[in-house]
C-alpha cells in the first residue's frame, strides 16, 4: 500500500505564497507595503478599496442584471446573479390534453376518455375529434354525445344514505333519489361512486373525479367494504361457517373476507367484510341460505366511516381523506 508523502511546510507555504522557483512572487521584505498594481489591473470590477471598490462592484452587478433582462427570448433575472429562468407562456400553461379534460369533468377516467375520442362521440368547437393527444384551450366547447362538458374543480362529498332513496341521477318512476340529498352541496355536477340499493343505508361517496371513481368501483382494485346485516332470524353457527367458506351463486363463487356476529346478544345481526362490488351480493348470499335481509347498512367504505355523520346528512372529505383515497393508504 502506497503511503502519502508528508507535506513539507516551508516559510513561503505558511504565508500562502509559492516559491520563486515555481513562478511565485518574491517573499515580502520586512516593512514592505503590499503591492496594489495587480489588484487595480484585475478584470471583473475589482478596484482599489480607497476608490469605492464595494460600491463599484454593486454597480457592475446591477448593470449585468439589466443586460440579462434585456436579452431576447424571454430570459429574465431570477434574483441571484447568473441564475435565470424563462418566462412561461400563459396560453401554453392553460392548454390541456382532451382526455384529461374529459376525465376532469367527472364523466370517466382518462383511459375511457381515449375510447370515447376514438369512437367519435366527442366534439370540440362543433368538430368531431378522433385523434388521441389533441389539446384544448380554456375557451373551447367540448361536447359528449351533444351535451357540453366542463373542466371543474374536484369535489368529494360523503353521504350517510337513508333507506327508501334510489342511487341514480334521475328516476323515471319519480322515486326519491340520493341526488336530492346532496343537491345543495356544491355547484359542480357530482356523481355517486358505486351504488346502494333502495332499501340499503350507509356510506355513499359522490365526486366529479372520474379517475378516482373508476379506482373505487373497478373490480380489479378490490376496495374494502363492511356491512352491518340485520336478518329475519338468528343465523346458525353452521351457516356462519358456510358463509365464511364461500358460496356458489348463479353468477359465480363468492367468499367474504371476514364474517362474525355483530351483537353477542342477538345472533340475527351479522358483520360482514367484503371486497366484491357485484349487484346485491350481500343480500343474495344470505337469501341462498334461506334468510331474508331486513336491513343492510354499509358502515365502512375504502377507509371512510360513518363517524359523526348522522343519517341523511353529508359532508366534504378532508384533504387527508382525499390523499388517502388517491394513494390507497388505507386497509
Amino acid at each position: 500500500m502506497n503511503q502519502q508523502r508528508p507535506y513539507k511546510r516551508t516559510e513561503d507555504r505558511k504565508n500562502g505564497r509559492k516559491s520563486p522557483e515555481k513562478g511565485g512572487q518574491e517573499p515580502r521584505r520586512e516593512g514592505q507595503e503590499p503591492r496594489r498594481e495587480g489588484v487595480k489591473s484585475r478584470p471583473g470590477g475589482r478596484k482599489h478599496p480607497e476608490k469605492g471598490g464595494q460600491e463599484q462592484r454593486r454597480e457592475g452587478q446591477e448593470q449585468r442584471r439589466e443586460g440579462l433582462k434585456s436579452r431576447p427570448g424571454g430570459r429574465v433575472q431570477a434574483g441571484k446573479e447568473g441564475r435565470t429562468f424563462r418566462k412561461k407562456d400563459p396560453e401554453k400553461e392553460q392548454t390541456m390534453r382532451l382526455n384529461r379534460y374529459i376525465a376532469s369533468s367527472g364523466i370517466c377516467s382518462r383511459r375511457d376518455a381515449d375510447d370515447l375520442i376514438s369512437a367519435g362521440v366527442i366534439t370540440v368547437n362543433g368538430k368531431v375529434v378522433k385523434e388521441l393527444g389533441t389539446k384544448v384551450n380554456p375557451g373551447d366547447v367540448v361536447r359528449y354525445n351533444g351535451e357540453r362538458i366542463k373542466n371543474e374543480r374536484k369535489v368529494y362529498v360523503l353521504l350517510n344514505k337513508p333507506r327508501d332513496y334510489v342511487t341514480t341521477m334521475d328516476d323515471p318512476k319519480e322515486r326519491k333519489t340520493v341526488m336530492q340529498l346532496v343537491r345543495n352541496a356544491c355547484s359542480e355536477r357530482i356523481y355517486p361512486v358505486g351504488r346502494l340499493d333502495r332499501n340499503s343505508s350507509g356510506l355513499l361517496l359522490f365526486t366529479n373525479d372520474g379517475e378516482l371513481a373508476k379506482k373505487l368501483t373497478h373490480p380489479g382494485y378490490q376496495k374494502k367494504k363492511i356491512y352491518h346485516v340485520f336478518l329475519d332470524k338468528a343465523v346458525t353457527e353452521a351457516d356462519m361457517n358456510k358463509l365464511a367458506a364461500g358460496l356458489t351463486l348463479e353468477d359465480g363463487f363468492i367468499q367474504p373476507d371476514a364474517i362474525s356476529y355483530a351483537n353477542n346478544d342477538d345472533p340475527s345481526e351479522v358483520g360482514l367484510e367484503i371486497h366484491s362490488g357485484r349487484n346485491r351480493i350481500v343480500r343474495r348470499m344470505f337469501e341462498s341460505l334461506g334468510y331474508r335481509v331486513n336491513k343492510l347498512d354499509r358502515v365502512y367504505f375504502a377507509g371512510l366511516t360513518k363517524k359523526n355523520l348522522p343519517r341523511g346528512k353529508w359532508r366534504f372529505l378532508t384533504p387527508g381523506e382525499i390523499r388517502m383515497l388517491k394513494m390507497d393508504s388505507y386497509k
